[in-house]
Formats: C-alpha cells, structure tokens, sequence
C-alpha cells in the first residue's frame, strides 16, 4: 500500500467494499482512491490487478462506485432504483472483458483480458453489484446505522440483523460514543 493514503475498509463483497472506498458521505468523507494509482492499488487487492490506470479511467470508477451505491442504498431501502444509476451500471458492465475462472482450491477468480484494462475490472465490479441488488446472492442489502456513515453493506449474517458497514470502524465507533455517554450520565448521577 502506498504512504500518506488512508487505509482500504475491506469486506468479502467485492462491489459494496467499492462502495467503501468513498466513507463517511454523511459526515467528514474520506476518499481512499484518491489518485489512479491508488485505484490501482484498490483493485490488485481484490485480484483484479491492472496495467496502469488513467485519471479518466478514476474518473469511471468513482461514477460506477456513486451509482452502485445509489442503486444499493434504494434497494435497501426498498425505492425505486435510479434509472441514471442503473444505466451506468449496466454500461460498465458490457464494458468489461472478463472471465471467471476457477482455482484449484474450488474458488472463483476473475481473469481480465490480457491488456488488463480498468474497464474490464470495472465490468466485474459492476456484475456484482448487479448479482446483489437483483437478489441473486444469500443476504440482504442494508445501510450502516451509523449517522456520518450510512453505507450501504450485505448482510450475510445469519440473522440479516447486522447494523454496522464495518464493526471495526462504525460499530466500535457508536460502542464507544454509548460507552462515553453512559459513563458521563452515571458520574452526574454520582456527583448529585
């Protein structure tokens, strides 16, 4: 990972960890792919390593990670998805030239056209995002509890109950403001 860049949220669902890349939308946001070489960087970690990428070529994938999350956070919240979300989605997505291949220890890889373009990443990103929020996969699509946050994540857990994008970021977050909050009530009631 290159210095001087805030660290990548990773998850397990390849196109809402996209989504992450951009975090707090709702209070001081945190862009984590700023520059195309940390695009770059972003999709090596997911097996989707390209040859180079190009400030236009950020400029798709921000508008593919906006329009994920729009279409992501209406199907969550049961709206209507976004024709202009959806039409971005769906031209990157036939945009892409990729394969699935499968590993000798039974996974599913993504091999990229021998160019290894951005685009091609991006064509995997965006069929997985259309595999979510077609209700395709075991989960449900939800939104981080979290009031700066509000990212929208798939809930794998058995219950479909889970609150946070990110226990490590989001839930310790809230755990610790209620902690504080708790405490301060109980010295009040303590001093009185």
């Amino acid at each position: 990972m290159r210095a001087g860049f805030p660290d990548f949220r990773l998850g397990t669902v390849l196109a809402t960890s996209f989504t992450g890349t951009l975090s707090e939308r709702h209070g001081d946001a945190v862009e984590r792919i700023p520059t195309p070489h940390r695009l770059a960087d972003w999709l090596a970690v997911y097996g989707l390593a390209v040859d180079s990428c190009t400030p236009a070529q950020l400029d798709l994938a921000r508008e593919l990670r906006e329009s994920i999350h729009a279409a992501a956070t209406a199907a969550a919240l049961r709206d209507a998805l976004p024709a202009s979300a959806v039409q971005v989605i769906n031209d990157r997505s036939v945009q892409g030239r990729a394969a699935a291949i499968l590993t000798p220890e039974g996974e599913r890889r993504w091999r990229l056209s021998s160019a290894s373009r951005v685009e091609d990443a991006l064509g995997v990103i965006a069929a997985d995002a259309i595999s979510i929020i077609a209700g395709e996969r075991d989960g449900k699509l939800a939104l981080c509890a979290s009031p700066t946050c509000q990212a929208a994540f798939f809930d794998t857990s058995q219950s479909r109950t889970r609150k946070w994008c990110d226990m490590n970021t989001c839930g310790n977050r809230q755990k610790k403001a209620r902690f504080n909050a708790n405490q301060r009530k109980n010295t009040g009631s303590a001093v009185r």
